[in-house]
């Protein structure tokens, strides 16, 4: 691990961010949907201005065919209702020409004012059936024009997907200078680590053992260093904190209530998601397979979930104590940002802010890396490191 080399080896606190549910996959159960947890603008927004309020520094908006709510409408109604948290809009790529792209990502972060990052999303759209180096290379082009029209006054572009010249680039200035907004970027095959480590900030990771995120990270950071670059890292992941580790390992298996002896009900789950068969999931697959008899890859690493879930499949689980050593020996590692999430999404995100958040430094990864153009903090909370 000596050798990670990460941005910002100088912040000794993390970006703590939440999930906001724009999916249809927020319950109380896993396998059994209830209609209060539906995915609509009330109940989503209620979860992202909870966070907002509890001191979380960043909130992921996903984007998915099935979600039921586009990403981008749906953060534009609800930044003028936030204080203090950033926004992490997932930007699927291809689904918008990228002049206009940036035009929408330009007009979001000055409703934020500077509070907006963006999640680089390179799965099939609906209905097509790319190759893995094709999709990449269409994200890659998306991201260099949207960089020239961030950085110069024109845009001139050639590539396999797009053909673009443009004189006027003031429609996509984003409120952030030096760049704009921060890329935060997913993805485990070669042509998506080239990727992030050519273009984007932060590499966000599921959940492994620590010794496979060990050799995740050397990896990338082997990667960026061939572009003369660095990059931070995140970590996705579920989280179930409870007074006691007994009520902790309690609600994990009261999550699994209806998947437990079903594992037809679990496929289906899995299999309905796009990415069901990337290369990431199945690296969930095989934590599972690895697993003690109770779902255990290593000490409070629980992959319960990913049974009846596609993508980021494991848990943090147990009492405030071990979930903060398990977070503080992520953060040792090097990893600077986290997105958390639970079942339901805004009970566990209360339980979280109550027993364990107050206990850790926390900052906006725009903040420490000087994104903003003005000096002055938005509130006392968004002024930096919250102890």
């Amino acid at each position: 691990m000596n050798n990670i080399k990460i941005r910002s080896p100088h912040l000794e606190g993390a970006e703590v961010a939440w999930f906001a549910p724009l999916c249809n996959g927020d319950d109380a159960f896993l396998g059994q949907h209830d209609v209060r947890y539906k995915s609509d603008w009330t109940n989503t927004s209620n979860v992202l201005l909870t966070a907002d309020r509890l001191g979380y520094r960043n909130i992921l908006c996903p984007s998915s065919y099935q979600v039921g709510q586009d990403t981008l409408t749906f953060a534009s109604a609800v930044a003028p209702l936030t204080s203090n948290i950033n926004i992490l809009a997932a930007i699927r790529c291809g689904e918008v020409h990228p002049p206009m792209l940036g035009r929408a990502i330009a007009t979001l972060d000055h409703i934020l004012k500077g509070r907006l990052t963006i999640n680089i999303i390179s799965s099939n759209l609906p209905g097509t059936n790319l190759g893995s180096a094709e999709r990449y290379q269409r994200s890659r082009e998306v991201i260099e024009i949207l960089k020239q029209g961030w950085t110069q006054d024109y845009i001139d572009f050639k590539g396999e997907f797009y053909k673009i010249q443009l004189d006027n680039t003031k429609p996509v200035k984003t409120y952030q200078q030096n760049g704009g907004p921060l890329l935060y970027f997913g993805g485990y095959s070669p042509p998506a680590v080239d990727l992030c480590a050519e273009h984007c900030d932060v590499y966000l990771m599921w959940p492994e053992t620590e010794e496979r995120l060990a050799e995740i990270m050397q990896n990338m950071s082997n990667k960026a260093a061939g572009y003369d670059r660095k990059v931070d890292f995140g970590l996705r992941i579920h989280m179930i904190v409870r007074e006691t580790e007994a009520a902790a390992l309690a609600a994990a298996r009261n999550l699994m209530y209806y998947i437990d002896g079903d594992a037809q009900k679990g496929d289906e789950i899995r299999n309905r998601a796009l990415d069901a068969k990337s290369y990431g999931v199945s690296r969930q697959a095989e934590m599972r397979n690895l697993s003690d008899d109770d779902g255990f890859a290593e000490a409070h690493l629980w992959t319960g979930i990913g049974r009846a879930r596609s993508g980021c499949g494991a848990a943090i689980v147990g009492n405030p104590d071990q979930v903060l050593a398990k977070i503080k020996r992520y953060m040792d590692m090097g990893i600077r940002a986290f997105i958390f999430s639970g079942y339901p999404h805004l009970d566990e995100c209360k339980l979280f802010a109550n027993y364990v958040l107050p206990k850790i430094k926390t900052f906006s990864m725009p903040e420490a890396q000087g994104r903003r153009p003005d000096s002055a903090p938005l509130s006392p909370l968004a002024a930096g490191v919250r102890s």
